[in-house]
Parts: C-alpha cells; sequence; structure tokens
C-alpha cells in the first residue's frame, strides 16, 4: 500500500462555523414554534391539558363539566374590547358568565355565531352574561364586521395573540381551540367547556345546569 493511499482522506465539505451551527438551531427553533402555533388554529375539538387529577368529566358530546366542590377559578381576563372599551371579566361576578373564544376567520365560528346571539339575548335577564375573545384576527375590522353579521349583542375582548388563553392553568379546563366555550359559575370559577362549536341545545346543556345552581 502506497503512503498516499494510507492517507487519511479529506471531506471536500468545508466544516460547518460555529455561528453557521447557531442560525441553524435558532431557524428550527422558530419554525417548531411556528409549527405549534399553527396546531389549535380553529379546529373542530381538541384534547384536556395537563395530567394528574383535572377533576373535570368528559361527556359523550364533548362537555367537560367540573362538581361545584372542585372548581378552580378562573384566571385574570381583562383589557379592551373590539371598540377599544375597558372590560373586566371579574365585574360580572354574581352572574354565570359564558366564554366564546372565537376568530373572525373561523368557520366554525361562524357557523356557532348565531345560536349565542340568540341564548344571549333569551338569557340577559336570566343573570347572564356573555363575553366573547376574539384572537389571531390582525386587526378590529374583520372582527367587528362578523359582531355585526350575526348580530352579535355582547362585548369581546381583543386579543390577537392569544395571551387571555395562555393565562389558564394547564390541567384545568383551559380553552385550546378556536372555538372553544367555558362556562363560568357565580363566583367565576369554571364549571364546563366545550372544544367543538356548538349549536343552541349543547349550549344550553352547558349553561342550564350552572343558571340552576343556588
Amino acid at each position: 500500500m502506497s503512503a498516499a493511499s494510507r492517507a487519511p482522506q479529506r471531506s471536500n465539505r468545508a466544516p460547518q462555523s460555529r455561528a453557521g451551527r447557531v442560525r441553524r438551531r435558532v431557524t428550527l427553533a422558530a419554525g417548531a414554534a411556528a409549527a405549534a402555533l399553527l396546531v389549535p388554529a380553529c379546529t373542530s375539538g381538541g384534547t384536556s391539558g395537563g395530567g394528574g387529577n383535572t377533576n373535570f368529566v368528559v361527556g359523550k358530546d364533548g362537555i367537560s363539566t367540573v362538581p361545584a366542590g372542585k372548581r378552580v377559578a378562573a384566571p385574570e381576563l381583562s383589557g379592551e374590547t373590539l371598540e377599544g372599551k375597558p372590560l373586566d371579566v371579574a365585574d360580572h361576578q354574581g352572574k354565570v358568565v359564558v366564554l366564546n373564544v372565537w376568530g373572525s376567520w373561523c368557520n366554525p365560528c361562524r357557523a356557532e355565531a348565531k345560536y349565542f346571539a340568540k341564548v344571549s339575548k333569551d338569557y340577559a335577564d336570566k343573570g347572564v352574561q356573555f363575553v366573547g375573545i376574539n384572537t389571531r384576527d390582525g386587526s378590529t375590522t374583520a372582527a367587528l364586521a362578523f359582531e355585526k353579521d350575526f348580530g352579535i349583542p355582547y362585548p369581546s375582548l381583543y386579543d390577537p395573540t392569544g395571551k387571555l388563553m395562555l393565562r389558564f392553568e394547564k390541567g384545568t379546563l383551559n380553552p385550546q381551540a378556536v372555538p372553544s366555550t367555558l362556562v363560568l359559575d357565580r363566583d367565576g370559577r369554571i364549571a364546563a367547556r366545550s372544544l367543538t362549536a356548538l349549536d343552541e341545545k349543547r349550549l344550553l346543556k352547558m349553561l342550564e345546569p350552572v343558571v340552576a345552581e343556588k
């Protein structure tokens, strides 16, 4: 064997610089984060978050409920409405509150909107307050047009980046999809959740037992 054949063979590929490796890791991480944000966007359902003793029961209809003695308080949910007015969900404590997470770009949200408009009017004098959380709309223009088209009579917090949704603790009945609907009892605790679009029958199935509580 010649001396030339015994010499180690060098790759023609230039070694990647440390800066190049760092840039590659940052690019991959950014891509993964963007993909994660896309997963729950405008889905017709989802799975419960967190582990351990969640204390809630998921029915065959996909509606999750919590017994009164095991409920946890909803996080602080406040900000500006689509109209630019201040709103704090805690101000409605003493009433049953229906929270609906929606976006004007979301077809399931459009499908359920007429039912939310109707039930909110029917229960307005029964100690029930509806509040929307509008998310992932880049401006309020499309969201306000959505409310006008469907005759939505209640206010919506404007939450384009989903910060309010992230305030819910994992393992609780946190909203994980768009649309999501939560029902809060009169003490501001989370009593029920749905991660799918609702018709009037299923919305009332969530709402009426909490309204009936004394």
